[in-house]
């Protein structure tokens, strides 16, 4: 056997060897499964829901207001200024409504008449100058909260009759406005200064929604000086009364120093006294 041979056996019996020893120790590898995920084989969570924080308020829906109540109409005027029921079964015939002009101006007159209206479970209506409400609104306010009608009187007590269309709707209007800004509402009753009005104060009235009205019975209260005499105030009305009466008076001391004597007076003649809101205001 030549060398050239002797060497080629022996790198094939090396190579053969080394085969075999790979086989004989076969490595397997195998995945982990408890192996945690890769950043890029996790699943994605959702964000935990929010919640509202304890200091934030709960809303709740808000309550409407109350309907304004509805007072089913007892009275209606007639063309003289008096007032009839509209139906006898529901109300009185023997009825009178009270009402003050040039209010509001002194406080101690007004509590007066209010605590003596307070006290006979009656109502009445103001009638009030607009520059006198510009210069006493709490006494206006006072009126009304104490549960008394306002009516319009003009802003500045001018004979209406006398004055040009554009001068009475200002006369008129700014009043509306004045008094609504203070209580909310417009005045539904109108009365001319000195009882001197005419169809041009009619029309405007009654654009501005209100029951136009003079009166019926008058206490002739503005005739008296101070002090007065309330012992007049009170035979003047009961010498005009009648079923109905509209009865004018003011804020006067007299006139308050009257109303106790007088209210009781009507009252044991069998009369009740009209609430304003009873009253008829558009035909």
């Amino acid at each position: 056997m030549t060398k050239a041979n002797l060497s080629t056996i022996c790198v094939v019996l090396a190579v053969t060897a080394l085969l075999t020893s790979c086989s004989a120790n076969p490595k397997t590898i195998t995945a982990n499964s408890n192996a945690a995920p890769s950043a890029t084989s996790a699943a994605v969570q959702s964000p935990p829901a929010e919640q509202s924080s304890p200091d934030t308020p709960t809303k709740t829906p808000a309550t409407p207001s109350p309907a304004p109540e509805v007072i089913a109409p007892l009275y209606e005027m007639t063309s003289v200024y008096r007032f009839v029921p509209i139906d006898e079964t529901k109300a009185s015939k023997k009825a009178v409504l009270l009402t003050f002009d040039d209010a509001p101006h002194n406080k101690e007159v007004i509590n007066n008449l209010l605590d003596t209206l307070d006290k006979h479970h009656a109502k009445a209506i103001f009638f009030v100058n607009g520059y006198r409400v510009k210069q006493h609104p709490e006494l206006l306010k006072l009126i009304h909260e104490r549960g008394q009608t306002i009516g319009n009187h003009s802003w500045d007590h001018i004979d209406l009759k006398k004055e040009q269309p554009d001068m009475i709707e200002t006369q008129i209007a700014n009043v509306q406005t004045e008094v609504k800004s203070l209580i909310g509402e417009e005045p539904k009753f109108f009365r001319p200064p000195y009882g001197s009005g005419g169809d041009a104060v009619k029309e405007a009235a009654k654009n501005h929604g209100m029951l136009y009205m003079t009166w019926s019975n008058g206490s002739l209260d503005w005739e008296q000086k101070s002090p007065g005499d309330p012992d007049k105030v009170i035979s003047n009305v009961l010498e005009q009364l009648h079923p109905g009466a509209n009865i004018l008076m003011h804020e006067l001391t007299w006139t308050a120093a009257a109303l106790d004597n007088l209210l009781t007076k009507l009252e044991d003649k069998g009369y009740t006294f009209i609430d304003p809101k009873t009253i008829k205001v558009i035909p």
